[in-house]
Formats: C-alpha cells, sequence, structure tokens
C-alpha cells in the first residue's frame, strides 16, 4: 500500500444507496430481479460495487473504508458485502440523496476521528485506466493538506459535449501539472444544452465525477452553510428509530445542486485527464463502453433476447 493510504486519518465512503432508475429495464435484463444497477454484473462476473472496491482498495485501509447503503437493497448487497463488518455498513432507512447520505456518513466519522479526511466514491462508475484513477485520488489526498479549507473535486477531462453529466468552470491554477492541474472552481453547469456543452468542452471545462475529497470538517461546513436544516435534524438523531423519523421527514437533497453549485468558492478541481472516467448513468453509456472495448458480456448473446432485443430501445 502507498504511503498515502497508511494515514490513519484518510477514510473512503462509497456511495452505494441510488436506486438506478435509469437503467431498470436493462439491469433486469441481467439479472432478472429489480436490483439497482450498482449491484448488477455488465462487465464479466463482478458487479460495479465489486469494481469500486477493488478499484479503491490499493489507496485505503479496510477498516476506514465505509458504504452507504439503503435498506430496501439489503437482499442485494447482503452476498456482495459478506466479508464487510456490519459496523463499516452506513444502511439507510430510504434513500433520500446524496447530501443526506453524505452528511450520516460525516457525522459517523467525525465521531470516530475529528481529523479525518474523507473521499466519497459514487458506485456505478467506469474507468478504463485504474491505476491512472488512483493515482489523480492519491494526489488529490496530498493537495488536501496545503488546503484543508476547501474540498476538492476531481475532474475527468471532457472527450465530449455531453449534455448528462456537470460540468466544472475552473479558474485560477493553483498547482499546474500536465494530468493533475489543481484549480479554483468559477461555476458549475448542471446537464447544459447540446450548444452551451460545446462551448463548455471548448472552453477547457471538466465533468464532474462526484468523486469528492476533504476533511470531514469542511464538508460538514460546507453542509452547515446550504443545507443547516439537513445538519440540525440529523444532529438531533441519537437512535435507530429517531434516524427511521428523520428519513420519513426529510425530503431528498442533492449535493450537487443544493451544496456544491451554490458554495464554488470553496472549492478546487483536480483535472483527471487520464483515468477515462464514464458515468454509467444511461443505457447508451454502457453500450459504448462495451463497444470502445470490445467487451461483450454473455448477457448480450444473440441467445437472450430478452437482453439483446431491446438494445435499440434503451436509450
Amino acid at each position: 500500500m502507498s504511503s498515502t493510504s497508511n494515514k490513519r486519518h484518510t477514510w473512503a465512503v462509497v456511495l452505494a444507496g441510488g436506486d438506478g432508475t435509469r437503467l431498470q429495464k436493462l439491469t433486469h435484463s441481467i439479472s432478472g430481479d429489480a436490483r439497482p444497477k450498482q449491484f448488477c454484473q455488465f462487465f464479466g462476473r463482478k458487479s460495479l460495487l465489486d469494481q469500486t472496491r477493488e478499484r479503491i482498495a490499493p489507496i485505503f485501509h479496510e477498516d476506514r473504508t465505509l458504504f452507504v447503503l439503503a435498506r430496501a437493497h439489503e437482499v442485494f448487497f447482503r452476498d456482495q458485502l459478506a466479508d464487510v463488518r456490519e459496523r463499516r455498513k452506513i444502511v439507510q432507512p430510504a434513500n433520500r440523496g446524496t447530501a443526506v447520505a453524505m452528511a450520516l456518513c460525516l457525522r459517523f466519522i467525525a465521531q470516530q476521528d475529528e481529523d479525518a479526511v474523507v473521499a466519497f466514491f459514487p458506485s456505478d462508475h467506469h474507468y478504463s485506466n485504474c491505476a491512472a484513477f488512483r493515482a489523480s485520488v492519491e494526489s488529490g489526498l496530498r493537495l488536501m493538506a496545503e488546503y484543508p479549507e476547501s474540498v476538492l473535486m476531481l475532474g475527468a477531462e471532457a472527450r465530449c459535449p455531453e449534455v448528462e453529466y456537470g460540468w466544472i468552470e475552473p479558474g485560477r491554477t493553483l498547482v499546474d501539472s500536465l494530468d493533475n492541474a489543481l484549480l479554483r472552481v468559477s461555476r458549475f453547469w448542471e446537464k447544459p444544452t447540446k450548444a452551451l456543452a460545446e462551448r463548455l468542452q471548448k472552453r477547457g471545462c471538466l465533468w464532474n465525477t462526484f468523486v469528492t475529497i476533504g476533511s470531514a470538517g469542511a464538508f460538514l461546513d460546507l453542509l452547515q452553510a446550504t443545507v443547516p436544516q439537513l445538519t440540525r435534524s440529523l444532529e438531533q438523531v441519537h437512535r435507530d428509530l429517531e434516524l427511521d423519523r428523520f428519513y420519513d421527514e426529510i425530503a431528498p437533497v442533492d449535493f450537487s445542486r443544493a451544496v456544491l453549485a451554490r458554495m464554488p468558492r470553496r472549492l478546487v478541481v483536480l483535472r483527471d485527464a487520464a483515468s477515462g472516467w464514464t458515468d454509467l448513468g444511461s443505457p447508451r453509456r454502457v453500450i459504448e463502453v462495451l463497444t470502445s472495448q470490445g467487451i461483450r458480456p454473455s448477457w448480450l448473446d444473440p441467445a437472450r433476447p430478452s437482453a439483446l432485443g431491446r438494445v435499440g430501445t434503451w436509450g
């Protein structure tokens, strides 16, 4: 393991509580049930969650790697996380958006380690170069020691004017580097029009991967400044029954829209130029990744019309 991963205050959180509604037809065709995409095997015999675990394992100690999940998905994550201790599974009563899930994890981590540096990882992404991805994450963790009041976003090099991604407009360069330049954040653009996406790409804007790194304190400060009602309500939760009530009463909160987009001055972005990041948020992107890498999984076998027959209608 690297020197970065040996730091005892470095934590990872894998976000695996989403419902994956846009891929439900595809995942049902592959698995035969209603499992969300993070528990589905798109590439070989490993789920996206399995691949996420493997991708970050060389960087983070397993005892400081948490998984935020939804209670309704227990039938799917029970076997896939059978080797994970229960205290490392943060099981939400329901999915209430990324900001709620992150706040719950940050509260747990801050209670264990007041000096924690936390990295959040979605569990539904694909990387064509995992070594480059890990290099970017380790660079981001090192840089957080120099910018402790900021939260760092990993911004992927834009390969096309994608309208379904969020975009980050970088500002002043803080650390110059060919692959991993660090820059201030000027603005967020959420799912722009095609014309705007073309202009953003020409201006050197980056795709928002949602891989986010910062001290637990910096994250909590951001949440307090933007969604104080969330942090106040969560502070009142002391037992599981109260957590259920909290989730019954709280409205969904999206971290990108409600927090990041409102506080760009507190953010920095690290350019990830080499990992080949893709958000598998639509069936079209799943097929594109398979095609680009020459992968033909068993569920695309022509002998399985239930899987192959709807490729043209998935997106």
